[in-house]
């Protein structure tokens, strides 16, 4: 390695142990050594340092160990022509250096200035985590590029974004250059930052910089199940698994150099616009750990070749960019050209399967005005989109259908809400200024359907009706085909069909993972049911979602069969001997961290809680989510939690083992609000119709302690039910 990067970055690493010791310091002059230090809203305690030792920094005095953890790792400070570093001093300057960062950005926390303000983040709470993750495990985020500095100009920051934007990569951006920040340069021309848009800006200081190395620490304990403190795991699994590079514009200083070393460690290379001495390849990253002097124009390209991602940028040519880093853009009222559906104007879309005859391949029409002749800005609109295959059937109109919102929401300037005949699309000034019209979208949704499902779909049509009269009366036929749709799933048990389906689509990040989707039991995640995973199998067999037979039935109650035990041990490694699918008491379904609910004892009650993602507060169980999250993510069997998706819960499958529904004894309001209907409903069907009013949730309280009263005032089932222990 390179004695000049070596020194330089040695030198930056004890600059930057100075100020955390000192910033430490002071924090603790002010607030004493009991001051409850974290990052709001995360189960991951300080992450890097959480991560790479197990230490759970929870107050200030927790900090005092990790400080002088730094110091052992410091080698001397290099001393000119009479020390020669070698890479493992500076990569263990660069550890020191991350715990170092991490420490001064927690003390802001505690003394300020807080991170989160203006256009700076902070760090992401977990329910971004949860969100932002699933896009690294399903591809639609290949990696992300940690941008330090800024760019010569904005015009050259925006054209680089875009890039980084359309080949999906979120984009992570801290530390300045002359004053700027590539966050700024950004804002300053207009762009819209923030998670939705995969602009993510930490702050004007490099040490900003490790909340991205903090979300790529805790993608490893949440969804690769590598415990806290097996640093060798930490690393490893965001060598091969997290693709992440540093973008490094203008004069590296002795800091950035390094954080830069920090980087190297997770497999992170660098690549840079100016000159810096080579480090050459020992196996730390997966090819060069540091390439300079790279052009701007040049610059994202070669940092993806660098790190081998594999990107499938958008072939369509379109008047604006096109891709999954548009998703998430927010459209405010102000900044909307037209817009179609919501309260607004009706509006419904709807994908039929047709004969080959019935269906001219490429045909797109447009029956009334276009985008520029909506009148006041609002526009009538059903999306018909005809599809004929040899191979397709009615059960995968649903999948393309859904698709519909992803497709629609990756223009930029466009945003899609909802679906069917509830939906609701924007678009903005800058899309209708650069000349996006319905046709546009009719060659995007065709360009897209024939590729993702060349397997199933040979022809495809697409019919755009924007006067009212003829939305109003089409829209009869789509409710039709909806409720038809809904009778079909409806009708489905477990006990009715042959198999189940697997979805080890998460197992890119927790190894060990095996999800079993049923007519009774959605995907953990929310997003899968039986019908999507068969319908996903015959799109693409052999993927993520492949048929299980259940063999014989070991334990009806507990949802116990040969068959799925036998898969669940092959699928999870080894790992898992058996699962019970009706049961969280005993060999529970595992989850790689993407559950939308968790379920959790509470002894004291004999009944379970509910908890979703969204609600941050303490929980009966005496945690939070995030921290439960910890205890049940990763691939892991936790009797007594289990992570699930919502619906779930009005399933009559649910826990049936473990005594059903009217085992829980709280859940948030937000939650109860969400599946009051469904769970109504299955609460009239077990004869306790006022089952809702008899969970108690954080208005009651948030310990056993406050409920109990509660639950034995409103004679709640669980406390006469056998012991759920």
């Amino acid at each position: 390695m390179s004695r000049i990067i070596s020194s330089a970055a040695i030198r930056g690493a004890h600059r930057l142990v100075r100020k955390a010791e000192e910033k430490w310091r002071q924090a603790m002059d002010a607030k004493g050594p009991s001051e409850p230090v974290e990052f709001p809203n995360t189960g991951y305690y300080l992450p890097v340092i959480y991560g790479l030792t197990g230490r759970k920094v929870q107050r200030l005095s927790d900090l005092e160990p990790v400080l002088g953890l730094c110091r052992e790792l410091l080698p001397e400070e290099p001393k000119e022509h009479l020390w020669t570093p070698y890479l493992g001093t500076a990569l263990d300057a660069g550890v020191a250096t991350l715990f170092a960062e991490e420490t001064i950005e927690a003390m802001r926390y505690v003394m300020g200035p807080n991170p989160v303000e203006g256009i700076w983040l902070g760090a992401a709470d977990d329910v971004i985590l949860r969100e932002r993750g699933i896009e690294f495990v399903d591809g639609r985020a290949p990696g992300f590029a940690a941008v330090v500095g800024a760019a010569p100009d904005a015009a050259t920051a925006v054209r680089m974004a875009k890039e980084m934007q359309q080949k999906n990569l979120y984009i992570f951006m801290a530390g300045q250059t002359r004053g700027m920040q590539f966050a700024q340069q950004l804002a300053e021309a207009g762009e819209d930052l923030g998670w939705n848009t995969r602009l993510v800006p930490y702050g004007m200081e490099i040490e900003a910089q490790i909340y991205s190395l903090g979300f790529a620490t805790r993608a490893a304990l949440s969804f690769g199940g590598v415990a806290p403190g097996d640093y060798q795991g930490v690393l490893r699994y965001n060598k091969n698994r997290i693709f992440a590079f540093v973008i490094a514009l203008g004069e590296v200083t002795d800091e950035w150099y390094a954080t830069a070393a920090g980087a190297i460690s997770y497999g992170f290379p660098t690549i840079a616009d100016t000159p810096i001495p080579q480090i050459l390849p020992t196996g730390v990253c997966t090819y060069e750990h540091v390439v300079s002097d790279v052009p701007h124009d040049k610059i994202v390209a070669k940092a993806v070749e660098v790190r081998g991602l594999k990107v499938a940028a958008p072939k369509l040519k379109l008047p604006v960019a096109f891709g999954p880093a548009f998703e998430g853009e927010i459209i405010r009222r102000a900044d909307t050209f037209v817009q179609i559906g919501g309260n607004e104007s009706p509006a419904f879309e709807l994908v039929r399967m047709r004969e080959l005859s019935e269906v001219e391949d490429g045909k797109i029409e447009i029956i009334g005005p276009d985008l520029d002749g909506a009148a006041a800005g609002k526009l009538p609109l059903a999306t018909i989109v005809d599809v004929a295959g040899r191979k397709m059937n009615e059960d995968f109109e649903p999948v393309l259908e859904r698709r519909l919102h992803d497709f629609i929401n990756y223009l930029e300037g466009v945003t899609h809400n909802a679906q069917r005949d509830i939906l609701r699309i924007r678009v903005n000034h800058k899309a209708r200024a650069a000349g996006l019209s319905l046709r546009h979208f009719g060659e995007m949704i065709y360009a897209e359907m024939k590729s993702e499902y060349q397997s199933v779909v040979d022809k495809v049509q697409i019919t755009f009706l924007t006067e009212e009269a003829a939305v109003l009366a089409r829209r009869e036929e789509a409710r039709r085909a909806y409720a038809a749709r809904d009778a079909r799933i409806a009708s489905l048990t477990d006990d009715t069909v042959e198999e189940f389906y697997t979805c080890t689509l998460c197992q890119s990040f927790a190894p060990n993972h095996v999800c079993i989707v049923a007519p009774e039991r959605i995907g953990l995640c929310g997003s899968v049911n039986w019908f999507d995973a068969k319908a996903a199998n015959q799109l693409k067999p052999g993927g993520a979602n492949v048929p299980v037979y259940r063999g014989e039935v070991i334990d009806a109650l507990r949802g116990e069969y040969a068959g799925i035990n036998e898969m669940v041990k092959t699928n999870s490694h080894g790992t898992l001997e058996a699962l019970n699918l009706y049961s969280m008491m005993e060999n529970p379904m595992t989850s790689c961290g993407c559950f939308e609910v968790i379920l959790a004892v509470v002894p004291e009650g004999n009944g379970v809680l509910a908890v979703n993602r969204e609600h941050t507060g303490m929980t009966p169980t005496g945690m939070k989510f995030s921290t439960m999250a910890g205890m049940v993510g990763g691939g892991m069997q936790t009797p007594g939690f289990m992570g699930v998706g919502k619906h779930y819960l009005t399933s009559k499958k649910f826990i049936q083992a473990d005594g059903g529904l009217l085992r829980i004894i709280w859940m948030p309001k937000q939650l109860k609000e969400l599946l009051r209907e469904g769970l109504e409903r299955r609460a009239a069907e077990l004869g306790v119709p006022d089952f809702l009013d008899r969970i108690a949730d954080e208005d009651v309280g948030a310990t056993a302690e406050e409920i109990l009263p509660f639950l034995e005032e409103k004679g709640h089932p669980a406390l006469t039910m056998d012991p759920i222990m």
